[in-house]
């Protein structure tokens, strides 16, 4: 079957921390500092946790695994609760990033860049809702006109 597979805003990829996390005052942090971090990750396969583990293995960083979660919701709690560090993506993070309950931590090398992709079927007549949706998708910014400032890396 042939498809279509068309990127619209950028996913960036943030390190994530509770507020009060020692490393929250330091810029530019080298990724080896969080050699010993405990990480609350994603599921096996899942696209974050594989862009996490490859950014840190080319860093010489073998993750700490603390807890792996199959919801971006129960990471944002562990993390909150302090029970470790994530990596999840800035458009996940964006209420509790206004409210104070998780901040980005400034590792060198974040945010990740990763795409999202709409994928449909090539040579399928698209129904109007579905052209609307498309539309919606390109026009948004990944994270709504308000979004979160992110570091460079």
């Amino acid at each position: 079957m042939q498809v279509v597979a068309e990127s619209f805003p950028d996913n960036p990829v943030v390190v994530v921390v509770p507020p009060d996390h020692p490393l929250m005052s330091e810029k530019d942090i080298e990724p080896s500092r969080l050699r010993d971090a405990p990480f609350i990750l994603r599921e096996p396969g899942s696209g974050t946790r594989l862009a996490a583990e490859k950014f840190f293995e080319q860093h010489g960083v073998v993750l700490r695994t603390r807890m792996e979660f199959g919801s971006n919701e129960a990471v944002k709690q562990s993390v909150a609760g302090g029970l470790g560090i994530a990596v999840l993506s800035a458009s996940t993070i964006r209420a509790e990033l206004a409210s104070g309950e998780l901040a980005i931590l400034d590792v060198r090398g974040f945010p990740l860049e990763r795409k999202w992709y709409a994928v449909y079927p090539a040579g399928k007549q698209l129904s109007p809702i579905v052209k609307a949706f498309m539309e919606y998708l390109f026009a948004a910014p990944a994270h709504g006109e308000n979004g979160p400032s992110l570091p460079k890396g």
